[in-house]
């Protein structure tokens, strides 16, 4: 029998500075169509443990799970990440192609789609945006919000089974919030979403930890 649990991370430990632990015992599980909101300060391992989910970062102890299998190698994850995808906080960490389309139709290109689809994948995305008349802008020349709304919809393009969102609404407009508060709410995916906007987790997921809860502590790390 195939698990509903997409990714499962037990006793994770991991710091950048030995001295230092950032995540201390974290436990999560992300099932299919579940909706989780994380919350917590500046600096308490948020944006890290979506980079340990994906294999960008590697915990000194603990276990990471990618659909009942266990996650060791980087091969391990080449797997999870086209299937989970991940929308960086900054968006100029996520962004390389040279105009809006491109950037769009960069995954589904890489998941094996033919141009012709590709090029039509994004544009179905880009619409759901509300930001299709910007297909042909250079993706460096756009403000900061439109660049995390372009990001955002290369990760949509992909149509993985899960989504871990890194501060989605961060440098957006109200009206840009809002079109992602639509689009997120008629999503089938798991969500995995970061934000220090509750308000927009109130919208948008079902259940919401602080990620001292996660660790069963009173603070973080």
């Amino acid at each position: 029998m195939v698990s509903d649990c997409i990714l499962r991370m037990e006793g994770i430990e991991f710091g950048y500075d030995a001295n230092r632990p950032v995540l201390r015992g974290l436990h999560l599980a992300l099932r299919a169509g579940q909706r989780i909101g994380l919350t917590g300060a500046n600096g308490c391992g948020k944006s890290t443990l979506l980079h340990l989910a994906v294999g960008l970062l590697r915990p000194r102890k603990g276990v990471i799970e990618a659909y009942g299998a266990p996650c060791r190698t980087e091969r391990d994850f080449v797997a999870v990440r086209r299937r989970v995808g991940l929308l960086f906080q900054d968006p100029n960490d996520q962004l390389f192609c040279p105009t809006v389309l491109e950037e769009t139709a960069f995954g589904p290109l890489n998941l094996g789609m033919s141009p012709e689809d590709a090029k039509r994948r994004a544009i179905e995305t880009l619409d759901a945006l509300d930001f299709a008349d910007r297909a042909h802008r250079i993706t460096h020349h756009l403000s900061e919000g439109e660049k995390h709304l372009v990001a955002l919809a290369g990760v949509l393009a992909m149509r993985p089974d899960a989504l871990l969102l890194d501060e989605p609404s961060a440098g957006l407009d109200d009206g840009a919030t809002e079109r992602i508060i639509r689009v997120l709410r008629e999503l089938p995916q798991a969500l995995l979403v970061v934000s220090h906007q509750r308000s927009f987790l109130d919208e948008v997921v079902d259940e919401t930890w602080s990620m001292a809860e996660l660790q069963g502590d009173d603070q973080a790390g």
